[in-house]
Order: C-alpha cells, then sequence, then structure tokens
C-alpha cells in the first residue's frame, strides 16, 4: 500500500470540496489556516475509503422544499435553481474519478418530512418536491447521486403518511430536550450564529405578502420554531451518523473548522446562507447566480419559463 500515493489523493480529494466551502471567517484565522485544520479532521476519513480502495462516500442533508415565500422563490417545485446545484454535485463525483478510479457517491439527505410544520410547508407538497428531485435525476443521468430521506429507515416508515408520528419517534430516540440545547446554542458563538440564522431563514419565509399581523409577533414565533428546527436537525443528524458512520458530512451552513461537517455552496452566491430552496438561479452575462426572487425582480430580470413551468431569470 503506497501512503504517499494515498495522502496525495486524499488531499486531492477534500481540495475539490473546498474549493466550494462556506466558511466562517473568523477574524482571527485566515482562510488557509482554516482548511489546514478541516484537512487535520477529514484526510484520516477519506483515507479510510482509499486503503479499502472504496467509493468516497459524501452525505448532504439538503433539498427539503421550496420556502413557503413567494419572495423568495418561484414555486414548490424544484426549479433551474436544484437542476444546477444536482449537476454540481454530479460533476464532483466526477471529477474525483478522473484521478481516483472507485470514484466517490453523493446521497442527498432529503430532510422536508424531518422538519414539516416547523418550516410552514404541508407533507404533501413536501412529497412532489421529492418526487420531482427524483425524476431530474433520472432526466439528467445524475448516476452518482441517489435520495435518502425518512421512508428509508424501517422504524420511520412513512408509507402510511403519518409524518408527525414519524416526526415524533425520531425527535424521542435522536435528539435532546429543548432546553439542553437552548443551553448548548446560547453557550457559543457558534451556536449563536445558527441559531440567528435559522430565525432568520424562518421569520423571512413566514413574512408572507398577505401576512397582516405584526412584525414582532412573527419574530417572536420564528426563535420559538427556530430551536425546534435545530432540535430536528440534531436529531436527523444523528440518525444519518448511525446509518452511514463512515460518510464524509456535506452541509448547506457555514460550519466550524473542527466540525465533522464542510459546509458547501452548491451555486455561486453573495449569501453566506442562502439555498436553492431559498432563492432563484438568475443568470447574469451568460453565469449563473443564486440570488432571492424579489432581488431579481428588483434588478428588472426576465422570468424564463420552461415546458410552461418558471425556471430562472436573465439579467
Amino acid at each position: 500500500m503506497d501512503f504517499l500515493y494515498i495522502d496525495v489523493i486524499s488531499r486531492k480529494i477534500l481540495n475539490e470540496i473546498l474549493q466550494y466551502r462556506r466558511p466562517f471567517n473568523l477574524p482571527s484565522m485566515t482562510l488557509e489556516e482554516e482548511e489546514e485544520i478541516i484537512l487535520k479532521v477529514h484526510l484520516p476519513r477519506v483515507k479510510a475509503f482509499l486503503i479499502q480502495s472504496k467509493p468516497i462516500m459524501f452525505i448532504l442533508p439538503a433539498f427539503p422544499a421550496k420556502s413557503p415565500n413567494s419572495k423568495k422563490v418561484l414555486g414548490k417545485l424544484p426549479d433551474m435553481a436544484e437542476k444546477l446545484s444536482l449537476v454540481f454535485l454530479n460533476s464532483l463525483c466526477e471529477r474525483i474519478k478522473v484521478y481516483y478510479p472507485p470514484g466517490a457517491e453523493m446521497i442527498i439527505c432529503s430532510d422536508g418530512h424531518v422538519f414539516g410544520e416547523l418550516i410552514g410547508v404541508c407533507d404533501g407538497i413536501i412529497d412532489d418536491y421529492q418526487d420531482k428531485l427524483n425524476r431530474l435525476l433520472c432526466e439528467l443521468e445524475l448516476n452518482y447521486i441517489s435520495i435518502f430521506n425518512l421512508s428509508h429507515v424501517e422504524e420511520f416508515n412513512t408509507s402510511n403518511n403519518c409524518y408527525n408520528h414519524s416526526r415524533k419517534l425520531l425527535v424521542e430516540k435522536y435528539s435532546l430536550a429543548i432546553e439542553v440545547i437552548k443551553k448548548q446554542l446560547t453557550g457559543s458563538e457558534d451556536g449563536l450564529s445558527l441559531y440567528r440564522a435559522i430565525t432568520r431563514f424562518l421569520y423571512e419565509d413566514s413574512l408572507l405578502p398577505n401576512y397582516s399581523g405584526s412584525k414582532n409577533a412573527l419574530q417572536k414565533n420564528a426563535r420559538q420554531r427556530a430551536v425546534g428546527v435545530i432540535q430536528h436537525s440534531w436529531a436527523w443528524g444523528n440518525l444519518l451518523a448511525e446509518q452511514f458512520p463512515s460518510a464524509i458530512r456535506l452541509s448547506i451552513h457555514p460550519q466550524p473548522v473542527s466540525s465533522l461537517k464542510i459546509g458547501i455552496h452548491m451555486m455561486p452566491t453573495c449569501d453566506n446562507w442562502l439555498t436553492p430552496w431559498h432563492g432563484v438561479a438568475v443568470q447574469i452575462n451568460g453565469k449563473f447566480i443564486l440570488m432571492k426572487r424579489s432581488e431579481a425582480e428588483e434588478m428588472d430580470g426576465k422570468l424564463i419559463k420552461i415546458n410552461e413551468e418558471p425556471s430562472h431569470y436573465i439579467i
């Protein structure tokens, strides 16, 4: 076994990911210093795959459902923003295969049903979103990507559409109590950053065009739901760690450098927290960037439809 070869290839694989990292940008550390710490955390885990000559397994909890706020997105189903992101993830695996023949696989852990009513989206709409994702994988021939969700775990099987029961079981088995989570969040700057970001997302998603209540009430509600979202997210993460113990864990949120998760962007964006299901794809000078729908319209973006369905904007 050529351990120098393993080290070189493992670093190449991680560098493919780190090009697209969502950094915390802590003022006390440069990006290079951050990434050196990340390599120390993840190199042994990548090397374990190479030693066994197995495909690198990535898991990415993501693609839950579109935001319910029409100021941010075009509709309820995946559009160009999701298409471009899926193609990017597949190409990441293709590039790895060029210099590591066993290649890589990307498991998208679609987590919409993990959150359900907490994110203001009904389970039927989440089902439609996931069905369209699966169709896109086939239509675009994205052979390195698969989708995993609650229904793939026998004890949480949702074939009877009893998602509330599945969520309850998930939290009971894999989560900490709300009060413990609150204490952990308020005990670190990383925790507070996560809490504030989730609160902002929930507040924006709830600020619908027909909302007539006070913004203070909406903000309070968003803060309460944010802790619940984090509780369910951590429960989902614990289940995934049990299901895929050796996988390299990616995230759609910025992550601390010592984390077992690496935050990545799937599309260029100026917002470190924006995701394809909270925004729209906008083509500017031939290149796509992710932004909120309201921002694209303020820039006089032209709406493009594909097969009569809203897809993206061109500016």
